[in-house]
């Protein structure tokens, strides 16, 4: 297995969250998230010069996503997950939900159609493509659960237990392909569900928790088949360089309780952060409701209680 792509992932010594940590960007990644932080800013900065205001929770849920990718792809951490499988697991379940919830919640979908300007009538500019794909058939295909849910289990089972994984992991090109995979993967999954930004499906609250239940269990059957194995399932980590001192069978191990610790983590985020937009929404409707009872000096109380007296009134 050729690691040359990702410098001397041969002869990395023994980790440790200080070597793991340690600079070491993959191009790629290193700009297109500095792209992705750059376009957010123009969107914030161009929203405040016209008196418009931004929350600033999105502004840092978004960053905080971007720097998760960044984290992930950008360090030594990339390096090790080339070649011990714990460490590549931590990379998959960060950039394929921890990741997605993060930038989701930064709702950048609705920063771009505030910030891009109009084009004009009968004239096609990047607002008017933008809302044409949001409204495209294909990405009602893509969003739906019955296509969200398939992937994001396929995108386990699919994808280690056959010899697409150590294709992809046998080159540089591959292994951001892949990652790209999970990133994309996450997305479409957790779009939906998070209902934060506008997209073809906006399902009730009781049915997004059922979308994000009906997925997560699989990540917690995967990790466990991953740490009741008796010999190593992956190819790619059969053999770890002996500079890392470590034995195939209990990374595999650790991989798995990784995997498997992970299914909670997105369910617990997604969870709080669905019961606030609920309650969120029932106090819009409350406000609502006052308002349009300001507004007709609440006739329909006043009608409800001119019914209620006309089953009292005599000769009923």
């Amino acid at each position: 297995m050729d690691h040359s792509g990702h410098g001397m992932t041969m002869d990395l010594p023994p980790f440790t969250l200080g070597r793991g940590l340690e600079w070491s960007p993959d191009p790629f990644f290193l700009v297109a998230c500095l792209a992705g932080l750059a376009l957010y800013a123009w969107g914030v900065v161009r929203l405040a010069r016209r008196g418009d205001k931004w929350p600033v929770g999105r502004t840092v849920a978004f960053t905080l996503g971007v720097l998760s990718i960044m984290l992930m792809m950008c360090t030594q951490l990339n390096d090790y997950g080339m070649v011990m499988f714990s460490v590549h697991m931590v990379q998959h379940m960060v950039i394929s939900m921890v990741s997605p919830i993060l930038i989701l919640l930064g709702a950048p979908i609705t920063l771009a159609l505030r910030a891009l300007p109009t084009a004009g009538r009968g004239r096609k500019g990047p607002r008017e493509l933008l809302l044409m794909f949001l409204h495209s058939r294909y990405m009602r295909i893509i969003t739906h659960p019955a296509f969200t849910i398939p992937l994001f289990i396929a995108s386990l089972y699919g994808l280690y237990f056959t010899p697409i994984f150590d294709t992809l992991m046998g080159s540089k090109p591959g292994h951001v392909a892949m990652m790209v995979h999970f990133l994309a993967v996450g997305l479409v999954f957790f779009w939906p569900i998070m209902g934060v930004d506008p997209g073809p499906h906006r399902p009730g609250y009781l049915m997004r928790m059922l979308e994000l239940f009906a997925g997560m269990p699989f990540h917690a059957f995967f990790g466990i088949a991953l740490m009741m194995a008796s010999q190593p399932m992956v190819e790619t980590f059969k053999n770890p360089p002996a500079s890392l001192g470590i034995e195939a069978l209990s990374d595999q191990n650790a991989a798995g309780g990784i995997a498997w610790a992970f299914s909670e983590i997105p369910s617990v985020l997604v969870l709080v952060a669905l019961l606030f937009q609920w309650h969120a929404s029932d106090q819009r409707q409350a406000r609502r409701t006052d308002r349009a009872a300001d507004r007709d000096g609440d006739k329909e109380l006043e009608a409800y209680n001119a019914y209620l007296a006309s089953l009292n009134a005599p000769g009923r």
